[in-house]
């Protein structure tokens, strides 16, 4: 089972990199790879290793969670696409104990902390 989706990290990359306004072979040189790998990465033909990626997010200027997630740690949507994909794949009664459990983690954090907005 494949937990990460590389062509949607490499879409992401395409991404960040068009909206940065750069082109394949300027991010290639930056990384010290080929433009054929930047091209492989890119459409999700080719792993990316954690180092580059690392890299990469640091020459585009954004966030490492954003090109493996699609949205930062601290945004709203964080894993919301990864949550509603494997939502999909549960069974009724699944999706009855996952409500349950999340309902379980909201009581016990309110339990630790009644007023969270007085932190």
């Amino acid at each position: 089972m494949e937990f990460v989706d590389y062509k949607m990290i490499g879409a992401r990359i395409r991404d960040a990199r068009k909206k940065s306004e750069h082109t394949q072979e300027w991010l290639a040189e930056k990384l010290n790879v080929t433009v054929g790998y930047i091209s492989q990465v890119e459409r999700g033909a080719t792993k990316i290793s954690l180092n580059l990626l690392t890299s990469v997010s640091a020459i585009l200027g954004c966030d490492l969670s954003t090109l493996i997630t699609g949205a930062s740690v601290e945004s709203p949507e964080y894993l919301s696409q990864e949550i509603s994909h494997d939502w999909a794949l549960l069974t009724q009664q699944e999706k009855r104990l996952v409500h349950h459990f999340i309902k379980l983690l909201i009581d016990m954090r309110e339990k630790d902390d009644p007023d969270p907005d007085q932190n």
